[in-house]
């Protein structure tokens, strides 16, 4: 279900002033996760969803500020309505279409590729540490079939979040050398504040110059063409 839309962001999607739906509900159960609520929606409790023609109307309130719409969650594969959803933006405004995804339901996504305008996927780790770092949910095949229908698509991205404990500079490096050169690939600094997994809250974020060098043995190595930090 759509369960909140906020009004403006600089950074959801690159380079546009954008609005953002939010998708409550998801497949993983990533322990660093800074949106619970919306993977355990029995937690927002007297909370209401939002419907549609709600959205649509705001959106194109909107319109001639913001340029851009991100659909993020959760996970917003999952929710049925997402395909008339991105449909009715598209024939009634003129604002680019942005989707996140954590890349585990390739069937799911095929049907939006191409009447989207940009795909941002998470890699979580390497294989191995996939389970630890999606609370043991993730089928990894299923994980490599999404990565070669985006890296098929113009505008898109792969992005992963740096927590210490799940995932380490060699885990990067072992998942970007099996699944091959990427367009554009994201390091993000982990914030603690808030997560699924109480222990995970307050943990200390890795130091800046290690996402650095992380980016710069990935520069090296040619697994990207371009590297970009959210610290």
């Amino acid at each position: 279900m759509i369960q909140a839309l906020t009004g403006t962001s600089l950074i959801e999607y690159p380079g546009k002033i954008s609005s953002v739906i939010f998708i409550s509900g998801c497949n993983l159960l990533c322990p660093f996760c800074h949106n619970p609520e919306l993977v355990l929606p029995s937690l927002l409790r007297g909370e209401y969803a939002l419907e549609p023609e709600f959205v649509i109307n705001e959106l194109i309130r909107r319109e001639g500020f913001i340029e851009a719409v991100c659909i993020t969650g959760g996970e917003p594969l999952l929710f049925s309505g997402l395909e008339d959803l991105i449909h009715r933006i598209r024939s009634e405004t003129d604002l680019l279409i942005k989707v996140d995804t954590n890349g585990t339901l390739p069937d799911n996504l095929r049907k939006i590729s191409d009447i989207v305008d940009y795909i941002a996927m998470d890699l979580k780790s390497s294989p191995s540490s996939y389970p630890a770092a999606t609370g043991e949910k993730a089928v990894f095949e299923d994980v490599r079939e999404s990565i070669r229908i985006i890296k098929g698509l113009p505008m898109h991205e792969f992005r992963t979040t740096m927590v210490p404990g799940l995932v380490t500079k060699e885990d990067v490096i072992e998942l970007l050398e099996l699944i091959g050169p990427l367009g554009r690939y994201v390091l993000q600094r982990f914030r603690s504040l808030k997560t699924l997994a109480p222990e995970l809250t307050d943990t200390v974020s890795y130091p800046n110059h290690y996402l650095e060098e992380t980016a710069d043995r990935i520069r090296s190595l040619g697994l990207a063409d371009e590297v970009a930090l959210r610290i």
